[in-house]
């Protein structure tokens, strides 16, 4: 439904152009959510942005494809994907909702507007979707007359859900979408998310920083740091059996409900500048399990039981570095050595 090949996006700056997706490969299947998960910088958001063309200004696409339902739509003129792509074939919600929502127009207005340019249809047949929209939704139909500001945060998330709807797309972009809401209404939005895909038949991108997210609605995950997806497999060998230190560190800074109480540790340090990146692995500066070898050459892709994709030299090793990891005092260790980071 969607593959994504060696894609690469740069930002330009006077210092020198940012990688800030560095060669990201993966492709969605219908019925899928794909979580894409990392910490803030880490280059999710760009991604998302550049499967969609919403770059700034500054920012570009310099390589790579974007297949959607068999047509690379990197290739595509800005009205081609107005009129072909956006909405029809993939959409996105985005973090929050009051950013995709026009606080000058009722939310009803907004979705008939989508629905009345993309399809030949009167608006009173426009205004009747959006309100069966809501009631599918868990909104009261009557409410699309209400202006965004007039709804709840987790209210307005499900309106910004409806309108990605509007015209049934294969493609969810979701980018954060629970995020400022409440754990339970964090929950409730991620059910519905999850009802949803599977009686649309959609395939879905759920970007996060959040792994307890992801170990909720995700059925594949792809780890990304500085630019690079570093690990990538089905969600439930990510989180048990992490091979990425990177990876490790994400999973432990995050409670287990099932274990007692826990010394979380969050990965010590901050993630490169990624202006013209130097060889070796992105992470080395920061991984207590880094060795000569990280810091000299890139780590090259490997692959291991059941399609588990790996950018590590130590990624043979993950038993033993796994136990290791598992230690906060490793992660202490490795964050009193590190040098502190200049203040500007």
């Amino acid at each position: 439904m969607l593959e994504i090949d060696n894609l690469q996006t740069r930002y330009e700056t006077e210092v020198g152009d940012v990688h800030a997706v560095d060669g990201v490969s993966f492709s969605v299947d219908e019925k899928e959510t794909l979580g894409l998960v990392g910490e803030s910088g880490c280059g999710k958001t760009t991604l998302a942005k550049s499967i969609f063309d919403l770059l700034p200004r500054n920012g570009y696409v310099a390589g790579g494809s974007v297949v959607l339902n068999g047509t690379d739509i990197t290739e595509l003129s800005e009205k081609e994907l107005r009129r072909r792509i956006r909405w029809q074939e993939i959409s996105m919600i985005p973090q929050t909702a009051m950013n995709g929502l026009d606080p000058v127009q009722t939310v009803g207005a907004q979705i008939i507007q989508v629905i009345r340019t993309h399809e030949d249809v009167s608006k009173k047949e426009a205004r009747q979707r959006a309100k069966d929209l809501f009631e599918e939704l868990d909104l009261e139909p009557e409410r699309i007359s209400n202006y965004p500001h007039q709804f709840s945060g987790g209210m307005a998330q499900r309106a910004m859900i409806a309108l990605s709807l509007a015209l049934s797309p294969s493609v969810i972009l979701a980018d954060e979408p629970t995020t400022a809401l409440d754990v339970m209404i964090q929950d409730r939005i991620l059910r519905l998310i999850n009802r949803i895909k599977d009686e649309y038949e959609m395939g879905m991108i759920m970007i996060t920083h959040d792994m307890s997210v992801v170990s909720e609605t995700c059925d594949t995950t792809a780890v990304m740091y500085a630019g690079r997806v570093v690990e990538y497999a089905d969600t439930e060998t990510v989180i048990k059996n992490p091979r990425h230190p990177y990876t490790m560190g994400l999973r432990n800074a995050f409670p287990d409900i099932s274990e007692d109480a826990q010394d979380l540790v969050s990965v010590p340090g901050e993630p490169p500048e990624l202006i013209e990146p130097e060889p070796g692995c992105k992470f080395a500066p920061r991984c207590p399990f880094a060795v000569e070898e990280c810091w000299e050459t890139n780590p090259k892709p490997q692959e291991f039981e059941d399609g588990h994709i790996v950018e590590c030299h130590r990624a043979d090793e993950a038993e033993t570095i796994r136990e290791e990891a598992s230690k906060s005092e490793t992660w202490r260790e490795m964050a009193e050595d590190a040098p502190a980071q200049e203040v500007i």
